[in-house]
């Protein structure tokens, strides 16, 4: 028989059922950090595969023709920023002008001599304006020439980059298998590590449902379980994902349903004690449940459902005879050796004197 054993208090348990969720957070951790040391491994590197499939010519190009419309461009920023200035400056000279004129217009209107110097700044604005706006026509045409080569670089560069972009196709789709590759070994070194730790785990929490240190089994396994069912998520695809959750589940409803299969046909010792406890409480045969009709419950109907709605009428006198059940032939109560009372076939102890006797019924336990 199973030593009795005590519960403890509500604090107790409470502690208990913290620090297993507690233990199974650094277990979790812990197999986190493993995880993490295996996703540290080098992968493939793009630029060392695009080198395979992409003609360095073409690169080389394509840099030259980049450094090209570069200078082009700075040339033609430089070569507005001076017609810019140059405009500024025959807009001054403009003014200039148009007061020279203006006293001169005055003068000619009073038959007044316009003074030598007012002459000669009215002659020299007017050539550094022509000056001027000569420069700003060879600017005009030094930027179109600009903005011509800059077009012509523009369409060569163009050209290299689609037959860059064609070459890159197949680096491209060669890194993706490359990528796949690794995140799948990487997958299988971790699972190689996490599987069997769950299933160990997952073993222990089978066999050892009964320890005092079940708890213990119960977080690693839960910590494990959790990890490896991120770790399938994560690495393998969601229309693999799927059909590997479905096979996991069905193992896992297969297993359980086996285990609750065999309980019930080769039920081990404490199940038995508990269906027999409870078939008794409700005086119900433990084996066929047909009504155990003894005292005053002997012309009563009832069930496992309304045993407690329907209530003897008269004194309980107790069972003060063996009794058989009539529709299996189980005997569930009989003469108890020790002190002669009636007694529970199918339980342990005599409810008169506590002697202990292997109760009927228990070697259908042994598989």
């Amino acid at each position: 028989m199973k030593e009795n054993t005590t519960r403890g208090t509500w604090g107790v348990r409470l502690l208990i059922r913290l620090f297993t969720v507690l233990l199974g957070v650094l277990v979790y951790w812990l197999l986190g950090f493993l995880v993490e040391d295996i996703e540290s491994i080098k992968g493939p590197d793009y630029s060392e595969i695009e080198h395979r499939h992409v003609d360095p010519a073409l690169l080389t190009k394509k840099e030259q023709l980049d450094r090209q419309i570069a200078d082009v461009e700075r040339e033609a920023a430089n070569k507005r920023e001076e017609q810019h200035l140059i405009g500024d400056s025959a807009q001054n000279l403009q003014l200039t002008i148009n007061q020279l004129l203006e006293l001169q217009k005055l003068s000619i209107q009073k038959d007044v001599s316009l003074p030598e110097t007012e002459k000669g700044s009215l002659s020299a604005s007017l050539a550094r304006f022509l000056d001027d706006q000569k420069s700003y026509q060879e600017l005009n045409r030094d930027i179109g020439r600009l903005a011509s080569r800059k077009n012509q670089l523009d369409e060569e560069r163009r050209r290299v980059d689609e037959q860059i972009a064609n070459q890159r196709k197949p680096a491209q789709q060669d890194y993706d298998k490359q990528v796949e590759a690794h995140h799948l070994k990487l997958a299988f070194y971790q699972l190689l590590i996490l599987v069997p730790l769950l299933l160990v785990s997952a073993s222990l929490v089978l066999k050892k449902r009964a320890s005092l240190y079940f708890p213990l089994f119960l977080a690693f396994a839960g910590a494990t379980l959790i990890k490896v069912a991120l770790v399938v998520h994560e690495y393998f695809p969601s229309r693999y994902f799927k059909y590997i959750l479905i096979v996991l589940l069905m193992g896992v409803v297969a297993r359980l349903l086996v285990h609750f299969i065999r309980t019930v046909a080769f039920p081990k010792k404490d199940w038995l004690m508990r269906q027999y406890r409870e078939a008794y409480e409700r005086f119900l045969c433990p084996v066929c449940e047909y009504p155990i009709r003894t005292g005053p419950r002997k012309y009563l109907y009832w069930t496992r459902r309304t045993v407690h709605k329907v209530l003897p009428q008269g004194e309980s006198t107790g069972k003060d005879a063996p009794y058989v059940c009539p529709s299996c032939g189980t005997a569930l109560f009989e003469v108890c050796p020790s002190c002669k009372e009636i007694r529970h076939s199918m339980l342990p102890h005599c409810e008169h004197c506590g002697a202990m006797n292997e109760p009927a019924g228990s070697t259908a336990s042994k598989e």
